[in-house]
C-alpha cells in the first residue's frame, strides 16, 4: 500500500491539502519531463497560475481540471463519482417482485368463455 492510504484527511488543514495537490501536480509534470510553460500553454492557463497551483496557492477549479487533463491524471477525480446504493431492504423487496416463471398470455374474453362453459364432469 502507498503512504497516501494512511493520510488522515480530516486532520489536515486546507493549506496542507492544497500543498499536497501542488506537490502532486509538480511531481507528475516533472515525471513527464514538461516545463511549466508547456503545461500551462497546453492547459490554456498562464504560467503564473500553474506556479501558484504547484505551490499550493488558491487557483480556480477549472484551472486544476485543465492541468490534470494535460497531465493525463483526470482519474484522480474518480473519488468524486456518486454511486447510487440500494439498501438491503429495497433489494430484498425487488427480489420478491422478480419473476421466476413465464405464464401463457390469455385473453380476457377467452377466460369469460371458459367460465361460462359447463363441464360434463
Amino acid at each position: 500500500m502507498s503512504n497516501n492510504s494512511y493520510i488522515n484527511w480530516h486532520s489536515m488543514s486546507d493549506i496542507a491539502i492544497s500543498n499536497l495537490i501542488g506537490t502532486f501536480i509538480k511531481h507528475h509534470r516533472l515525471d513527464q519531463n514538461m516545463t511549466q510553460g508547456e503545461v500551462s500553454e497546453a492547459a490554456g492557463i498562464s504560467r503564473s497560475t500553474l506556479s501558484l497551483l504547484e505551490r499550493g496557492q488558491k487557483v480556480n477549479l477549472a484551472s486544476l481540471i485543465q492541468v490534470l487533463r494535460v497531465l493525463d491524471k483526470l482519474t484522480v477525480l474518480e473519488g468524486f463519482k456518486v454511486q447510487r446504493q440500494i439498501s438491503p431492504m429495497l433489494l430484498a423487496e425487488m427480489d420478491q417482485k422478480k419473476r421466476y416463471r413465464a405464464r401463457h398470455k390469455t385473453d380476457k374474453r377467452d377466460n369469460k368463455d371458459f367460465e361460462a362453459q359447463e363441464s360434463d364432469w
